[in-house]
């Protein structure tokens, strides 16, 4: 991150960006020697931490670690002063806007929070091969979820004769969500994007690698603070640069968060997301003659009704019915994680027969 004007007063929350009233109430009851904070970014068991204008290093409270709440990127945070040992440590993390999570992958059955407190989630696609509708309707639904609001950026528009069809073919599955095609490298189309990187709101980057997102905050702060790689000329992909999720102070006193590049974003618990990111199919849905329609096999179905018809393309509602199933498998599997999560508590805690009868033994 660019350097910082350094603040005398470590306790002035009015220059930690994104800073509210909410945020002020929550923070009241703490008093001097804590502070307030904002992370910045995660390194093993260190957080960089930024509090009025300057970034310090921080670890994480016993109690924190006792009970798994660790805070992300994005997070505003509480810090112990440790002045005599010139040390800081997170002792709790404060109520969250927005959460940008995603499904953990593999067994393991918990949700792996991204970011937090984001207003805007750019969704980056590049022009060629990386152009997938079918992707672009995973990240609208996880986005939606977060409670933030999305955006598709178009990248690499320059690359290819005909960006106006690119923007019409995504604006096929977006609705109302913006599209804007730029190009990162030679900062064409920035200007589309002053809207949503406003002074104190925060803006996340999702998308695969290589499609540009080092690029365009390199050219967002018009000097080399991301290390970018060349493009593979097999797939047009760039090679992937980003290892760690961090934010970025922009000079107008915006926020950025980039994010290590993500081909297939698992879904979690993102039901509500789904509906908004199918918002076409949902709507026809209303007319299916049963209200617990699959919108597969059943008379009266508006839904395959509509795709008979070509005002919806099948595959779409193949890809609603995709992560549709996903979602509910991600559902099943948690409620099992949470089932043997019980069982290995309660056994912990029963007593064998045999214990038993020692114990009355010894008290007689």
């Amino acid at each position: 991150m660019p350097s910082l004007p350094i603040c005398s007063d470590l306790a002035d929350k009015t220059t930690i960006p994104g800073w509210d009233e909410a945020l002020e109430s929550a923070f009241s009851v703490y008093k001097d020697p804590y502070i307030a904070g904002r992370i910045v970014s995660r390194h093993k068991t260190n957080w960089e931490v930024l509090i009025s204008g300057t970034i310090i290093k921080a670890g994480l409270s016993g109690a924190l670690l006792r009970i798994g709440k660790q805070p992300v990127v994005g997070d505003f945070v509480v810090l112990l002063n440790q002045e005599e040992i010139n040390s800081y440590i997170i002792v709790n993390v404060l109520p969250r806007k927005t959460c940008l999570s995603r499904g953990a992958a593999g067994d393991n059955n918990e949700e792996q929070v991204i970011a937090a407190n984001i207003d805007t989630i750019f969704i980056i696609t590049a022009t060629g091969k990386d152009l997938n509708l079918r992707r672009i309707e995973r990240y609208l639904t996880v986005v939606y979820a977060s409670g933030a609001k999305p955006v598709i950026v178009l990248n690499k528009a320059d690359l290819t004769d005909k960006p106006t069809e690119a923007v019409d073919k995504i604006r096929t599955i977006a609705g109302d969500v913006p599209v804007i095609a730029i190009s990162a490298l030679s900062k064409a189309g920035l200007d589309k994007l002053e809207n949503y990187i406003a002074p104190g709101k925060t803006v996340a980057l999702v998308g695969s690698s290589g499609v540009g997102k080092s690029t365009l905050i390199n050219a967002l702060f018009d000097e080399s603070v991301q290390k970018t790689k060349d493009i593979r000329e097999d797939d047009e992909k760039g090679r992937h640069t980003t290892t760690v999720r961090q934010l970025f102070l922009l000079p107008n006193g915006g926020v950025i968060i980039d994010n290590p590049g993500i081909r297939e974003i698992q879904l979690g618990d993102s039901y509500d997301g789904l509906e908004k990111a199918f918002f076409d199919i949902v709507r026809v849905a209303e007319k299916c003659r049963f209200k617990d329609c699959t919108h597969d096999q059943e008379p009266g179905c508006a839904v395959q009704k509509a795709v008979q018809e070509g005002s919806i393309a099948k595959e779409r509602v193949d890809s609603y019915h995709k992560l549709n199933a996903e979602l509910a498998f991600q559902s099943e599997k948690t409620e099992i994680g949470l089932k043997r999560l019980e069982k290995k508590k309660y056994k912990g805690m029963q007593v064998s027969p045999r214990k038993l009868r020692e114990y009355k033994e010894k008290s007689y």
